[in-house]
């Protein structure tokens, strides 16, 4: 973003964004929106207690466990589907049945079948951030040029180092793309499956605090939950634009 001739960061527009919540916030037109001043004050208050701290470590459990299957399971899933025919068409209305279905009302059937624990909250994860992982990495698998799998077929590569030395490498941007949105579903995932299956973690401070209208402390959580989220999200950017020269290799 350029503004009179300068170069601006697009992060400064959280800048404006939080003069205005302050503003807001200072003219009392809501008990729901504090300042952001008391808000930040109350989150450097709460995020060293053992509460907090073991809410965290509950809820990075449940979001990495989660998250790290979605890869584990997505990316092969995507890679596969979309290099076979075959394999497409088995899997592919299935994975955008579950990307456009609303995923929170399957919550209730895995409760059912694993009970109300960690593991219920682990798969929720699973569940909304795998099928952008497996849809996008099929995208890039099939955006990889034919002469070069022909290529490798020329000089003798077996399907395994076409499959790893190629395929992979070529559709890397899009995988890291489909992770990246993982992500940010996985983060919704987590919070979700904490208010529904068992209150605990994040999940626990949201209903204790709502319930409380303690909405300062409300907030610093959301507000330590969204830095979080906003981390994961541009590293995995950064790392996008770093491995983005693969994509010419497709052509």
């Amino acid at each position: 973003m350029i503004i009179l001739g300068h170069r601006i960061p697009m992060a400064a527009s959280l800048l404006v964004w939080a003069v205005a919540w302050e503003v807001v916030g200072r003219l009392h037109l809501s008990f729901l929106l504090p300042p952001l001043s008391s808000v930040l004050v109350t989150m450097v208050e709460i995020v060293p207690t053992h509460t907090f701290l073991a809410a965290l470590w509950i809820t990075a459990y449940a979001f990495f466990g989660g998250l790290l299957i979605a890869i584990a399971v997505g990316v092969p899933l995507g890679l596969l589907i979309g290099q076979s025919v075959i394999a497409d068409r088995i899997f592919l209305p299935w994975v955008n049945l579950f990307l456009a279905a609303p995923l929170t009302a399957l919550v209730p059937v895995i409760m059912v079948l694993f009970g109300l624990g960690q593991t219920t909250i682990v798969l929720t994860v699973v569940l909304f951030a795998i099928w952008i992982i497996v849809l996008d990495t099929r995208a890039g698998v099939q955006s990889v040029a034919p002469s070069l799998v022909e290529m490798a077929w020329s000089f003798g590569a077996s399907r395994w180092i076409i499959f790893r030395r190629i395929y992979f490498w070529s559709a890397l941007p899009e995988i890291l793309a489909g992770v990246r949105v993982g992500v940010l579903r996985a983060v919704k995932g987590v919070i979700i499956g904490q208010l529904l299956v068992t209150i605990i973690g994040f999940g626990a401070l949201f209903q204790t605090y709502s319930s409380g209208f303690m909405m300062e402390e409300f907030w610093a959580a959301l507000l330590v939950l969204l830095t979080c989220a906003f981390i994961f999200d541009e590293g995995l950017g950064w790392l996008q634009r770093r491995v983005a020269y693969y994509a010419s290799s497709r052509n």
